[in-house]
């Protein structure tokens, strides 16, 4: 079953937004299957597998992060690790069954010191069959066009929350600094891997905010993350309530209504997940997930356990890509915007209209 690809929308409201979380359940769902069949393969998920190149010391302060240098959480901060090492990691990834492979480093923005490192791992991962995927934190349009000129196929910088709610979790990086990064790493011809945190102690505007801010981007990122916090003892938010399961599904099914065309990634908090929560986020639009014991420092499900639940659900793995037959298609977005033409898409939050 398929369905006509509905129009691809630049100019959502926060209003808009909201009435789609608040749609009954099963409408909700219905819409999200809709989107998502005009533009997937209903039953095929994407498979990554994220590593952390470089742990802890963070400068940042996040009060979701494990690896931030403002808490104490007991994680020993390391080293860059040495290019064939992140390698002989891609390589296990790809034999368990990932097609990208991301890699994950603590900084506040890459050192230049390391570049040479990081577009090292870069040709590696595709020379393995991989799509790359990197977040390190904030680039320089100049970082970010070295990093495409490697080979990266996607940079992953998320934007967590509603501009209104973000000073409530970050003070070290402003909301604007984000978007940047992003209009650096689209202006360099990359792929946007761009989402947020469920479970920060948002409310359910700022949840729709965030949203709109994603989905009225000059292009939709190409992968959405909708993480679930992983409460963290030592970090500020360790004592948040916990997330309603059907709150985080009607995320992810609005994500897939507004941005049709996108991954939305089950990310985050899959491991405190039952299989039939996850499962009814499949059947709202997520079409991709993280494989392997792991996420950067946090826990993840094991990849015999996701096997398992794909196999109940009769999901089946996006096959690897060949190197000699295939490149990633490269985002057709070039232009680069300057300063003022970028604080477009930083909507106004006071405005009535939302």
């Amino acid at each position: 079953m398929t369905s006509t690809p509905a129009p691809i929308r630049h100019n959502w409201t926060v209003a808009e937004a909201q009435t789609l979380l608040q749609l009954p359940f099963n409408d909700l769902i219905f819409q999200a299957q809709q989107a998502h069949r005009a533009h997937f393969d209903p039953n095929e998920v994407q498979v990554s597998t994220l590593l952390s190149i470089k742990t802890g010391a963070c400068p940042e302060d996040c009060k979701y992060c494990p690896q931030s240098g403002h808490y104490n959480t007991g994680l020993e901060k390391e080293k860059l690790l040495a290019v064939q090492q992140v390698l002989a990691e891609a390589q296990r990834a790809k034999a368990s069954g990932a097609t990208r492979f991301c890699m994950g480093a603590a900084w506040k923005n890459p050192p230049a010191k390391d570049m040479p490192y990081l577009i090292e791992m870069i040709k590696g991962v595709r020379a393995l069959g991989l799509e790359s995927c990197m977040t390190l934190g904030m680039l320089s349009a100049e970082q970010a066009y070295e990093l495409a000129e490697a080979g990266l196929d996607y940079y992953n910088h998320n934007l967590d929350t509603s501009p209104e709610f973000y000073g409530n979790i970050i003070t070290t990086r402003t909301y604007a600094d984000r978007l940047d990064t992003l209009a650096h790493v689209r202006a360099a011809g990359m792929n946007v891997c761009s989402g947020g945190i469920v479970g920060l102690g948002e409310s359910a505007r700022d949840r729709a905010a965030m949203l709109v801010q994603l989905a009225n981007m000059p292009a939709h990122p190409e992968s959405v993350p909708i993480n679930m916090l992983v409460k963290v003892a030592g970090t500020p938010l360790a004592e948040a309530d916990d997330v309603d399961g059907i709150d985080f599904v009607r995320t992810i099914a609005a994500a897939k209504i507004m941005m049709p065309a996108s991954n939305i990634r089950l990310s985050a908090g899959r491991e405190q997940m039952s299989d039939e929560l996850q499962a009814l986020a499949f059947l709202a639009g997520a079409n991709s997930i993280f494989l392997g014991d792991k996420l950067l420092t946090t826990a993840n499900p094991g990849v015999n356990r996701d096997r398992e639940l794909f196999a109940r659900l009769g999901i089946n793995r996006q096959h690897n890509w060949d190197d000699d037959t295939f490149s990633p298609q490269r985002c057709p977005v070039k232009a680069f915007y300057d300063r003022e033409q970028h604080n477009e898409q930083y909507y106004d939050a006071m405005a009535g209209s939302n």
